[in-house]
């Protein structure tokens, strides 16, 4: 218990970065119950979201492209972020981080496969007419050989860290 405690690095206010990190959004929580903080969240967020193409009335590509970086970045935060969240609360930060990596990028060689091996059929937008199914499947088997390279590497370093704990 007590070589536990000497392990919680905490700074000079005497809170660990995960609690200062709850108590932000604690605080964060405690705002959007207000209603002129909601509303200049809001607006903050319009600028970046709200923007309409003047001609359809649909929303711009900026817009488009914004919401999509917010939900790559949310679905990664979330979903790897809370594996090496629990992860971490067991086994500690380095084996987490390896395991955690391990694992992401395992399921995204097995996802590139897939979608190597099964490419989306049916109507093709415009863009992509006159390609054959090799030239669409090319960015899934880059995916794919990236993945596998980044699988391998965290493989070798779990074994690597395996070595050096006996």
């Amino acid at each position: 218990m007590g070589s536990f405690i000497r392990d919680v690095r905490r700074d000079e206010s005497g809170l660990t970065k995960l609690e200062v990190l709850g108590l932000l959004a604690f605080v964060a929580s405690l705002l959007s119950m207000f209603g002129p903080a909601r509303e200049f969240v809001i607006n903050l967020i319009g600028i970046g979201f709200g923007q309409m193409d003047p001609d359809t009335g649909h929303p711009n590509d900026f817009s488009t492209a914004m919401r999509g970086f917010v939900i790559v970045g949310g679905a990664v935060i979330v979903f790897i972020g809370s594996g090496w969240l629990v992860l971490w609360t067991d086994l500690g930060r380095r084996l987490s981080f390896l395991l955690t990596g391990a694992a992401a990028f395992g399921w995204l060689v097995v996802n590139g496969l897939l979608f190597v091996v099964y490419a989306p059929r049916g109507i093709r937008p415009q863009n992509l007419e006159g390609l054959n199914s090799i030239q669409t499947r090319l960015p899934a088997i880059a995916m794919t050989a990236v993945s596998l390279v980044l699988f391998l590497m965290f493989l070798t370093a779990l074994s690597r860290y395996e070595a050096d704990t006996e």
